[in-house]
């Protein structure tokens, strides 16, 4: 089975370049594309800076982000469809991605760290849900 369009749960570690190179090898054969989604880091997790403060952590926690996708786009040597930037509960919008987009593939990593433990959590929960097929890449 040859799979057209992917998405691609990646976190800011080294190991999401790992996973990207892995998409990359399963779409290119096929001229395939790919979609990347990440969570954004929440500032509020920080309650000890003051309130004012919060909204400029806000802006450069993303602008962080924007970057990583960036990196990871730049060193694919493939080119990337989409990049997506959730809030919340991954889980829920990469099965709403999957139910919207015609998505054949969810790649994710099974992340043992404990900022990444939601995304294990999320990989769990759309393996279960998941109208796709779904890898689990062991990093």
């Amino acid at each position: 089975m040859s799979y057209k369009h992917l998405l691609v749960a990646v976190a800011p570690t080294p190991e999401s370049h790992h996973l990207v190179a892995r998409a990359v090898s399963i779409v290119k054969p096929v001229d395939g594309s790919i979609t990347l989604i990440t969570l954004a880091s929440d500032p509020e997790l920080y309650n000890q800076l003051a309130a004012p403060m919060m909204e400029n952590l806000r802006e450069l926690m993303l602008e962080e982000t924007h970057l990583f996708l960036q990196s990871l786009k730049d060193q694919a040597d493939y080119p990337i469809y989409d990049t997506v930037i959730a809030t919340g509960e991954l889980s829920e919008h990469i099965l709403n991605i999957c139910a919207k987009t015609p998505i054949d593939l969810v790649v994710c990593g099974n992340h043992n760290q404990s900022f990444f433990s939601k995304v294990t959590c999320s990989a769990k929960r759309v393996v279960q849900s998941c109208s796709v097929d779904v890898l689990l890449v062991s990093l």
